[in-house]
Protein backbone atom coordinates (compact mmCIF):
# COMPACT_ATOMS: atom_id res chain seq x y z
CA UNK A 1 0.00 0.00 0.00
CA UNK A 2 0.93 3.51 -0.40
CA UNK A 3 1.58 6.43 1.92
CA UNK A 4 -0.79 9.13 1.55
CA UNK A 5 1.15 12.86 0.70
CA UNK A 6 0.35 15.76 3.20
CA UNK A 7 -0.86 13.76 5.89
CA UNK A 8 -2.08 16.16 8.88
CA UNK A 9 -1.46 15.95 12.79
CA UNK A 10 -4.49 14.30 14.66
CA UNK A 11 -5.72 17.98 15.84
CA UNK A 12 -7.74 17.73 13.15
CA UNK A 13 -11.36 19.33 12.43
CA UNK A 14 -13.92 16.55 12.51
CA UNK A 15 -16.34 16.49 15.31
CA UNK A 16 -15.49 13.18 17.33
CA UNK A 17 -16.66 13.59 21.01
CA UNK A 18 -20.24 12.01 21.84
CA UNK A 19 -23.19 14.51 21.91
CA UNK A 20 -26.33 14.22 23.58
CA UNK A 21 -29.53 13.08 21.47
CA UNK A 22 -31.43 15.69 19.77
CA UNK A 23 -32.83 14.48 16.85
CA UNK A 24 -36.55 14.26 16.14
CA UNK A 25 -37.23 10.52 15.25
CA UNK A 26 -36.79 11.27 11.49
CA UNK A 27 -33.91 10.85 9.26
CA UNK A 28 -33.79 13.29 6.66
CA UNK A 29 -31.12 13.62 4.20
CA UNK A 30 -30.22 16.52 1.53
CA UNK A 31 -28.41 17.24 -1.48
CA UNK A 32 -26.48 20.32 -2.63
CA UNK A 33 -26.34 19.54 -6.91
CA UNK A 34 -24.14 22.59 -8.16
CA UNK A 35 -23.13 20.85 -11.33
CA UNK A 36 -24.26 23.49 -14.37
CA UNK A 37 -23.31 23.80 -18.09
CA UNK A 38 -20.79 21.20 -19.18
CA UNK A 39 -20.93 19.67 -15.81
CA UNK A 40 -24.33 18.89 -15.79
CA UNK A 41 -24.08 15.18 -16.19
CA UNK A 42 -22.81 14.84 -12.89
CA UNK A 43 -25.99 15.46 -11.33
CA UNK A 44 -27.47 12.53 -12.44
CA UNK A 45 -24.88 10.44 -10.88
CA UNK A 46 -24.81 11.62 -7.37
CA UNK A 47 -29.32 11.80 -7.21
CA UNK A 48 -29.38 8.23 -8.47
CA UNK A 49 -26.57 6.91 -6.05
CA UNK A 50 -28.42 8.80 -3.24
CA UNK A 51 -31.99 7.23 -4.22
CA UNK A 52 -30.08 3.74 -4.24
CA UNK A 53 -28.98 3.74 -0.78
CA UNK A 54 -32.22 5.25 0.69
CA UNK A 55 -33.97 2.82 -0.77
CA UNK A 56 -31.95 0.29 0.22
CA UNK A 57 -32.05 1.49 4.05
CA UNK A 58 -35.72 1.48 4.04
CA UNK A 59 -35.67 -1.56 2.99
CA UNK A 60 -33.73 -3.03 6.05
CA UNK A 61 -35.55 -0.88 8.61
CA UNK A 62 -35.40 2.71 8.27
CA UNK A 63 -34.24 4.62 11.06
CA UNK A 64 -35.00 3.69 14.08
CA UNK A 65 -38.01 1.89 12.58
CA UNK A 66 -38.79 4.90 10.15
CA UNK A 67 -38.50 5.50 6.45
CA UNK A 68 -35.60 7.97 5.53
CA UNK A 69 -36.38 10.77 4.34
CA UNK A 70 -34.62 12.54 0.80
CA UNK A 71 -35.44 15.84 1.09
CA UNK A 72 -36.37 17.08 -2.81
CA UNK A 73 -33.39 18.37 -4.74
CA UNK A 74 -33.05 21.39 -6.87
CA UNK A 75 -29.48 22.21 -8.90
CA UNK A 76 -27.87 25.73 -8.29
CA UNK A 77 -24.56 26.63 -8.56
CA UNK A 78 -25.22 28.97 -5.36
CA UNK A 79 -24.43 26.14 -3.42
CA UNK A 80 -24.84 28.37 0.34
CA UNK A 81 -28.45 29.28 -0.85
CA UNK A 82 -29.38 25.43 -1.35
CA UNK A 83 -27.95 24.93 2.22
CA UNK A 84 -29.79 27.31 3.79
CA UNK A 85 -32.92 25.71 1.81
CA UNK A 86 -32.02 22.34 3.30
CA UNK A 87 -31.58 23.94 6.77
CA UNK A 88 -34.91 25.23 6.75
CA UNK A 89 -36.32 21.76 5.54
CA UNK A 90 -34.71 20.30 8.63
CA UNK A 91 -32.34 17.97 6.92
CA UNK A 92 -29.75 16.37 9.68
CA UNK A 93 -26.75 15.83 6.89
CA UNK A 94 -26.40 17.00 3.49
CA UNK A 95 -24.29 15.39 0.69
CA UNK A 96 -22.28 17.37 -1.79
CA UNK A 97 -21.33 19.75 -2.79
CA UNK A 98 -19.22 18.52 -5.96
CA UNK A 99 -16.87 21.77 -6.47
CA UNK A 100 -14.82 22.31 -4.05
CA UNK A 101 -14.67 26.35 -4.29
CA UNK A 102 -18.66 26.27 -3.41
CA UNK A 103 -17.79 23.87 -0.18
CA UNK A 104 -16.76 26.85 2.27
CA UNK A 105 -20.12 28.76 2.10
CA UNK A 106 -21.70 25.19 1.98
CA UNK A 107 -19.58 24.44 5.51
CA UNK A 108 -19.71 27.69 6.78
CA UNK A 109 -24.06 27.56 6.99
CA UNK A 110 -24.32 23.63 7.39
CA UNK A 111 -21.89 23.75 10.13
CA UNK A 112 -23.85 26.48 12.06
CA UNK A 113 -27.14 25.16 11.95
CA UNK A 114 -25.47 21.79 13.32
CA UNK A 115 -25.95 19.67 10.19
CA UNK A 116 -23.42 17.42 9.12
CA UNK A 117 -22.19 17.41 5.29
CA UNK A 118 -20.20 15.07 3.48
CA UNK A 119 -19.15 15.79 0.20
CA UNK A 120 -18.95 12.61 -2.63
CA UNK A 121 -16.47 15.23 -4.79
CA UNK A 122 -14.62 18.15 -2.72
CA UNK A 123 -10.79 17.11 -3.85
CA UNK A 124 -9.07 20.73 -3.06
CA UNK A 125 -6.18 20.17 0.01
CA UNK A 126 -7.27 23.50 1.77
CA UNK A 127 -10.76 21.81 2.93
CA UNK A 128 -8.46 19.71 5.34
CA UNK A 129 -8.15 22.02 7.61
CA UNK A 130 -10.99 24.36 6.80
CA UNK A 131 -12.82 25.18 10.00
CA UNK A 132 -15.96 23.48 9.65
CA UNK A 133 -16.47 23.16 13.45
CA UNK A 134 -16.27 19.25 13.14
CA UNK A 135 -19.29 19.30 10.75
CA UNK A 136 -17.41 18.67 7.18
CA UNK A 137 -16.30 14.98 5.99
CA UNK A 138 -15.83 13.87 2.28
CA UNK A 139 -15.33 10.44 0.92
CA UNK A 140 -13.20 11.83 -2.01
CA UNK A 141 -9.63 11.85 -1.36
CA UNK A 142 -7.71 15.08 -1.40
CA UNK A 143 -5.84 16.13 -4.42
CA UNK A 144 -2.51 15.53 -2.79
CA UNK A 145 -3.40 12.23 -1.88
CA UNK A 146 -2.59 11.02 -5.75
CA UNK A 147 1.50 11.77 -5.02
CA UNK A 148 2.88 8.56 -3.90
CA UNK A 149 0.54 6.79 -7.24
CA UNK A 150 2.34 9.38 -9.43
CA UNK A 151 5.56 8.27 -7.55
CA UNK A 152 5.17 4.53 -8.02
CA UNK A 153 4.14 4.57 -11.05
CA UNK A 154 7.69 6.38 -11.94
CA UNK A 155 9.38 3.80 -10.10
CA UNK A 156 7.24 1.12 -11.80
CA UNK A 157 8.32 2.39 -14.92
CA UNK A 158 12.09 1.78 -13.85
CA UNK A 159 12.94 5.78 -13.08
CA UNK A 160 15.08 6.46 -10.55
CA UNK A 161 15.31 10.27 -11.49
CA UNK A 162 11.90 12.46 -11.56
CA UNK A 163 11.13 15.92 -12.88
CA UNK A 164 7.84 18.08 -11.98
CA UNK A 165 6.31 20.03 -14.11
CA UNK A 166 3.45 21.36 -12.93
CA UNK A 167 0.62 24.26 -14.14
CA UNK A 168 0.67 27.56 -11.62
CA UNK A 169 -1.66 27.64 -9.40
CA UNK A 170 -2.88 26.11 -5.89
CA UNK A 171 -3.95 22.77 -7.38
CA UNK A 172 -0.42 22.39 -8.93
CA UNK A 173 1.50 23.75 -6.21
CA UNK A 174 0.08 21.97 -3.61
CA UNK A 175 0.26 18.30 -5.76
CA UNK A 176 3.36 19.01 -7.16
CA UNK A 177 4.58 19.74 -3.85
CA UNK A 178 3.12 16.60 -2.81
CA UNK A 179 5.27 14.45 -5.30
CA UNK A 180 8.76 16.04 -4.50
CA UNK A 181 8.09 14.60 -0.67
CA UNK A 182 6.56 11.81 -1.83
CA UNK A 183 9.88 11.04 -4.71
CA UNK A 184 12.38 12.03 -1.59
CA UNK A 185 10.33 9.37 0.61
CA UNK A 186 10.66 6.89 -2.10
CA UNK A 187 14.43 7.62 -2.54
CA UNK A 188 14.43 8.83 -5.90
CA UNK A 189 17.08 10.90 -7.32
CA UNK A 190 17.62 14.65 -7.49
CA UNK A 191 14.30 15.99 -9.00
CA UNK A 192 14.04 19.11 -11.14
CA UNK A 193 10.48 21.00 -10.83
CA UNK A 194 9.49 23.69 -13.33
CA UNK A 195 6.14 26.31 -13.31
CA UNK A 196 4.35 27.21 -16.16
CA UNK A 197 1.05 29.51 -17.05
CA UNK A 198 -1.33 27.78 -19.55
CA UNK A 199 0.12 28.29 -22.73
CA UNK A 200 3.55 29.46 -21.60
CA UNK A 201 4.98 25.46 -20.93
CA UNK A 202 8.14 25.76 -23.26
CA UNK A 203 10.41 26.74 -20.83
CA UNK A 204 9.58 24.40 -18.13
CA UNK A 205 9.74 21.83 -20.75
CA UNK A 206 13.22 22.89 -21.66
CA UNK A 207 13.86 23.08 -17.71
CA UNK A 208 13.09 19.28 -17.98
CA UNK A 209 14.95 18.54 -20.28
CA UNK A 210 18.07 20.19 -18.99
CA UNK A 211 18.06 17.56 -15.79
CA UNK A 212 17.39 14.39 -18.19
CA UNK A 213 14.83 12.86 -16.42
CA UNK A 214 14.18 9.43 -16.40
CA UNK A 215 10.64 10.21 -16.03
CA UNK A 216 8.00 13.47 -16.05
CA UNK A 217 5.23 13.87 -13.55
CA UNK A 218 2.98 16.45 -15.42
CA UNK A 219 0.65 18.11 -13.08
CA UNK A 220 -1.70 20.29 -14.58
CA UNK A 221 -5.64 21.24 -15.70
CA UNK A 222 -6.17 23.71 -18.19
CA UNK A 223 -2.86 23.98 -19.92
CA UNK A 224 -2.24 20.34 -19.71
CA UNK A 225 -2.36 19.55 -23.89
CA UNK A 226 -0.09 22.77 -24.65
CA UNK A 227 2.68 21.11 -21.90
CA UNK A 228 2.42 17.69 -23.24
CA UNK A 229 2.77 19.00 -26.54
CA UNK A 230 6.35 21.01 -25.15
CA UNK A 231 7.02 18.19 -23.80
CA UNK A 232 6.81 16.22 -26.72
CA UNK A 233 9.30 18.90 -29.01
CA UNK A 234 11.80 18.10 -26.13
CA UNK A 235 11.51 14.74 -26.36
CA UNK A 236 10.00 14.14 -22.60
CA UNK A 237 6.40 12.89 -23.60
CA UNK A 238 5.61 8.74 -24.93
CA UNK A 239 6.62 6.62 -22.04
CA UNK A 240 9.00 8.97 -19.90
CA UNK A 241 5.40 11.17 -19.12
CA UNK A 242 3.06 10.15 -16.26
CA UNK A 243 0.00 12.40 -16.19
CA UNK A 244 -1.83 13.45 -12.61
CA UNK A 245 -5.72 13.40 -12.48
CA UNK A 246 -6.39 16.64 -14.07
CA UNK A 247 -4.20 16.01 -17.30
CA UNK A 248 -5.30 12.49 -18.05
CA UNK A 249 -7.95 13.39 -21.07
CA UNK A 250 -8.57 11.74 -24.56
CA UNK A 251 -6.35 13.62 -26.94
CA UNK A 252 -6.67 11.89 -30.08
CA UNK A 253 -5.61 13.89 -32.92
CA UNK A 254 -5.68 17.22 -30.67
CA UNK A 255 -1.76 16.30 -30.34
CA UNK A 256 0.82 14.88 -32.26
CA UNK A 257 1.20 11.62 -34.00
CA UNK A 258 2.40 8.89 -31.31
CA UNK A 259 3.23 11.73 -28.39
CA UNK A 260 1.59 9.84 -25.64
CA UNK A 261 2.76 6.39 -26.79
CA UNK A 262 3.34 4.88 -23.32
CA UNK A 263 2.15 7.39 -20.57
CA UNK A 264 0.55 6.62 -18.05
CA UNK A 265 -2.23 8.80 -15.83
CA UNK A 266 -4.36 8.11 -13.24
CA UNK A 267 -7.69 9.46 -12.02
CA UNK A 268 -9.69 9.05 -8.61
CA UNK A 269 -11.72 6.39 -7.57
CA UNK A 270 -12.99 2.73 -8.98
CA UNK A 271 -14.51 1.67 -11.83
CA UNK A 272 -17.76 0.84 -10.78
CA UNK A 273 -18.71 -2.78 -10.49
CA UNK A 274 -21.19 -4.80 -12.50
CA UNK A 275 -23.49 -5.49 -9.80
CA UNK A 276 -23.25 -1.60 -8.81
CA UNK A 277 -24.18 -0.44 -12.25
CA UNK A 278 -26.99 -2.93 -12.88
CA UNK A 279 -28.53 -1.52 -9.34
CA UNK A 280 -27.93 2.01 -10.42
CA UNK A 281 -29.72 1.69 -13.68
CA UNK A 282 -32.18 -0.20 -12.10
CA UNK A 283 -32.95 2.87 -10.47
CA UNK A 284 -32.41 5.41 -13.53
CA UNK A 285 -32.92 3.50 -16.57
CA UNK A 286 -31.21 6.62 -18.69
CA UNK A 287 -28.10 7.16 -16.37
CA UNK A 288 -24.91 7.52 -19.03
CA UNK A 289 -21.69 8.42 -15.93
CA UNK A 290 -21.02 7.09 -12.79
CA UNK A 291 -18.89 9.80 -11.61
CA UNK A 292 -19.21 10.28 -7.97
CA UNK A 293 -21.79 7.44 -7.61
CA UNK A 294 -19.72 5.45 -5.42
CA UNK A 295 -19.33 7.96 -3.37
CA UNK A 296 -22.23 9.41 -3.07
CA UNK A 297 -23.79 5.97 -2.36
CA UNK A 298 -21.15 5.78 0.46
CA UNK A 299 -21.71 8.85 1.78
CA UNK A 300 -25.74 8.29 2.55
CA UNK A 301 -24.86 4.97 4.08
CA UNK A 302 -22.48 6.23 6.30
CA UNK A 303 -24.32 8.54 7.58
CA UNK A 304 -27.51 6.69 8.56
CA UNK A 305 -24.81 4.17 10.43
CA UNK A 306 -23.94 6.75 11.89
CA UNK A 307 -27.46 7.79 12.99
CA UNK A 308 -27.70 4.19 14.02
CA UNK A 309 -24.93 3.88 15.94
CA UNK A 310 -25.71 7.27 17.99
CA UNK A 311 -29.24 5.76 18.04
CA UNK A 312 -30.34 9.25 16.65
CA UNK A 313 -30.92 11.34 14.16
CA UNK A 314 -28.93 15.04 14.86
CA UNK A 315 -26.79 16.39 12.63
CA UNK A 316 -24.02 16.85 15.74
CA UNK A 317 -24.40 12.81 16.55
CA UNK A 318 -23.93 11.60 13.33
CA UNK A 319 -20.90 13.74 12.65
CA UNK A 320 -19.86 12.39 16.45
CA UNK A 321 -20.05 9.01 15.02
CA UNK A 322 -18.69 9.27 11.38
CA UNK A 323 -15.50 8.54 11.87
CA UNK A 324 -15.67 5.31 14.02
CA UNK A 325 -18.18 3.94 12.10
CA UNK A 326 -16.00 4.63 8.89
CA UNK A 327 -13.22 2.50 10.40
CA UNK A 328 -11.31 5.43 11.64
CA UNK A 329 -8.68 5.54 14.37
CA UNK A 330 -8.86 9.07 15.68
CA UNK A 331 -9.04 9.36 19.28
CA UNK A 332 -11.98 11.31 21.09
CA UNK A 333 -11.42 14.96 22.08
CA UNK A 334 -10.39 12.87 25.99
CA UNK A 335 -8.18 10.63 24.10
CA UNK A 336 -10.46 7.56 24.37
CA UNK A 337 -11.10 5.34 21.19
CA UNK A 338 -14.16 4.54 20.02
CA UNK A 339 -15.71 1.44 22.38
CA UNK A 340 -16.58 -2.12 20.73
CA UNK A 341 -14.84 -4.29 18.52
CA UNK A 342 -14.56 -3.28 15.36
CA UNK A 343 -16.23 -5.61 12.40
CA UNK A 344 -16.01 -4.21 8.77
CA UNK A 345 -19.62 -4.56 6.75
CA UNK A 346 -20.55 -3.72 3.09
CA UNK A 347 -23.96 -2.51 4.00
CA UNK A 348 -26.61 -0.33 6.09
CA UNK A 349 -27.89 -3.40 7.14
CA UNK A 350 -25.24 -5.67 7.36
CA UNK A 351 -23.93 -2.84 9.64
CA UNK A 352 -26.71 -2.51 11.70
CA UNK A 353 -26.06 -5.99 12.58
CA UNK A 354 -22.79 -5.25 13.92
CA UNK A 355 -24.20 -2.54 16.49
CA UNK A 356 -27.15 -5.42 17.53
CA UNK A 357 -24.04 -7.80 17.75
CA UNK A 358 -22.70 -5.28 20.61
CA UNK A 359 -19.76 -3.96 18.12
CA UNK A 360 -18.54 -1.11 16.23
CA UNK A 361 -18.93 -0.72 12.28
CA UNK A 362 -16.26 -0.59 10.13
CA UNK A 363 -18.09 0.39 6.75
CA UNK A 364 -16.47 -0.83 3.28
CA UNK A 365 -18.30 0.59 0.61
CA UNK A 366 -18.38 0.70 -3.31
CA UNK A 367 -15.61 3.14 -3.28
CA UNK A 368 -13.48 0.81 -0.81
CA UNK A 369 -12.39 1.49 2.66
CA UNK A 370 -12.74 5.18 4.01
CA UNK A 371 -11.37 5.20 7.52
CA UNK A 372 -11.79 9.24 8.21
CA UNK A 373 -9.24 10.69 10.10
CA UNK A 374 -9.10 13.69 12.14
CA UNK A 375 -9.95 15.97 9.69
CA UNK A 376 -12.88 14.12 8.03
CA UNK A 377 -10.44 12.74 5.10
CA UNK A 378 -10.55 9.65 4.06
CA UNK A 379 -7.52 7.45 4.48
CA UNK A 380 -7.95 5.40 1.82
CA UNK A 381 -8.12 6.66 -1.41
CA UNK A 382 -8.16 4.75 -4.72
CA UNK A 383 -7.15 5.73 -8.38
CA UNK A 384 -7.47 4.14 -11.79
CA UNK A 385 -4.21 4.03 -13.67
CA UNK A 386 -4.54 4.34 -17.55
CA UNK A 387 -2.35 3.91 -20.27
CA UNK A 388 -2.25 5.68 -23.78
CA UNK A 389 -1.42 4.20 -27.29
CA UNK A 390 -0.83 5.75 -30.32
CA UNK A 391 -3.66 7.46 -31.00
CA UNK A 392 -3.34 9.64 -27.72
CA UNK A 393 -6.10 7.83 -26.14
CA UNK A 394 -6.43 6.55 -22.40
CA UNK A 395 -7.71 2.62 -21.88
CA UNK A 396 -8.08 2.11 -17.86
CA UNK A 397 -4.95 -0.85 -17.21
CA UNK A 398 -5.61 -1.47 -13.47
CA UNK A 399 -5.58 0.72 -10.43
CA UNK A 400 -4.06 1.58 -7.32
CA UNK A 401 -4.59 2.20 -3.74
CA UNK A 402 -3.02 5.07 -1.53
CA UNK A 403 -3.35 4.47 2.43
CA UNK A 404 -2.16 6.83 5.13
CA UNK A 405 -2.01 5.66 8.62
CA UNK A 406 -5.00 8.10 9.31
CA UNK A 407 -2.92 11.10 10.46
Amino acid sequence: MLALAGCLAPAGGARVERADASGDGTLRIGLILDNTGKQDFLNASQLTAAKLAVREINAAGGHKGKPVELLPETISSDAAAQAKALAAAKADVVIGPTDSSRAPGAIDVLSNAKIALISPANAASGLSTYNSGGYYFRTSAADVAQASVLVKLAQDGGAKTLAIVYEEGSYGTDVSTAVGAAAKQAGLGPVAVASFKPGQAQQAAAAAKAAAPDAVVLVSRDGAQGAIAELNNAGLAGRKLILSDGAVSQYGSGLGSRALDGARGILPGAFPLAHFQGELVAVDPGLKDMTFAAETYDAVNLAAIAAAAAEDDAGTSIAARLIAVSGGRAQTANGAQPSGEAAVCTSYQKCVEVLRAGNRPDYDGESGPINFDANGDVTAANYMVFGYGADNKAAMSGSETARSSGG
